[in-house]
């Protein structure tokens, strides 16, 4: 495939996972098989316009970040996506990430592209999406991430990154408060109560402004 499905491209603040705080180029591919009740990202429901790899490459190297994510709505979704993330990763000094909700094959993302993928809790309203075998599929550089709605959710997330073992097998693990339903410090001390093997992550994005 030498085109994808695009929602949109933009330069900002990253947000999320071990890579918070850096400024990154994004690509928000378009579509996604999954309905989160917290969902910040609907327009990226709607299709997108097919966009040659090569002009997104060409549009990361005028962004001037080292940084670059690819996104969705679910990019995984698409047959370009190995495609994208290779010719990203091939350019020198790129640092390359695929996020994802869990749902699709994560091997297809490339070596030296890090998968962050996103574990759904109960209050997500889609537990059941995440293709277990994932779990198996992780690398020593990918990461996990886990949104939570409530106590219940925290509840179920330290136990399925305690019965899994799960810090042994990827470089990062986060515990993310839903933006407005979950008080930070509330999760934070609940973290703090139980030695967690997880980091707090907050949405740097949101709460500086950014997009």
């Amino acid at each position: 495939m030498t085109t994808v499905s695009l929602c949109e491209t933009f330069v900002s603040i990253q947000g999320e996972s071990s890579y918070a705080g850096l400024p990154c180029f994004f690509i928000r591919l378009a579509g996604c098989n999954l309905r989160c009740v917290y969902c910040d990202t609907r327009h990226a429901y709607s299709p997108g316009h097919e966009t040659p790899i090569a002009d997104l490459v060409d549009e990361y190297l005028a962004g001037g970040t080292r940084l670059v994510e690819i996104t969705g709505g679910e990019p995984l979704l698409q047959e370009g996506l190995p495609a994208l993330a290779t010719a990203l990763r091939d350019v020198p000094d790129a640092r390359v990430l695929v996020e994802t909700n869990g749902s699709r094959d994560i091997s297809v993302v490339p070596d030296g592209v890090v998968a962050v993928m996103d574990v759904k809790s109960p209050g997500s309203g889609v537990a059941d999406a995440l293709d277990m075998r994932n779990l198996d599929r992780l690398r020593p550089a990918d990461e996990v991430k886990f949104v939570l709605c409530d106590r219940a959710d925290y509840e179920w997330a330290r136990a399925f990154v305690s019965d899994r073992n799960l810090a042994s097998r990827c470089s990062a693990v986060l515990f993310a408060p839903a933006f407005r339903l979950l008080e930070p410090g509330l999760l934070a001390g609940w973290m703090i109560e139980d030695g967690v093997e997880a980091r707090l992550q907050l949405q740097i994005h949101k709460i500086i402004g950014a997009r």
